[in-house]
């Protein structure tokens, strides 16, 4: 799971073939979704969505990832094939490891997405399903 917490959290489904690492993921931001098996380190993979992953107010959201998670272990509560599990799911996700990969003075120096990067991120996206901030009181 990529996380952050000024946009939703992006769920990955990972996979390795011989030794590099791509992922599956449905997004309403057309850069968000597949990963070809090319990457030799998960971090490798997540760095590989960071352009793409911003919110409606333009800002570049990737701040952590969570360390795998295997399924397996949910396979006993049938998550495949029924919705009801995959609560339990997300809060296991909540749980793990976190790896950091900004420091607050990276953060602090990001640049807003462009216009043109920010509309071509959006073609075909559910305007209704994306995440909207809460507005900070002044």
């Amino acid at each position: 799971m990529i996380a952050n917490d000024e946009d939703d959290d992006h769920i990955l489904a990972l996979y390795n073939r011989d030794g590099h690492w791509g992922a599956i993921a449905k997004s309403n931001f057309a850069g968000l979704r597949f990963r070809e098996p090319i990457y030799r380190t998960l971090h490798e993979l997540v760095m590989s969505y960071f352009e793409q992953f911003y919110n409606v107010e333009r800002k570049k959201t990737l701040r952590s990832y969570t360390v795998p998670l295997n399924l397996k272990a949910f396979d006993k509560f049938n998550w495949m094939t029924s919705d009801e599990q995959l609560e339990r799911i997300g809060e296991r996700l909540d749980e793990i490891q976190k790896v950091r990969i900004l420091t607050r003075r990276m953060i602090a120096g990001l640049s807003l997405v462009d216009e043109r990067s920010y509309q071509a991120g959006l073609l075909g996206a559910n305007k209704a399903g994306l995440y909207k901030p809460a507005r900070k009181s002044q």
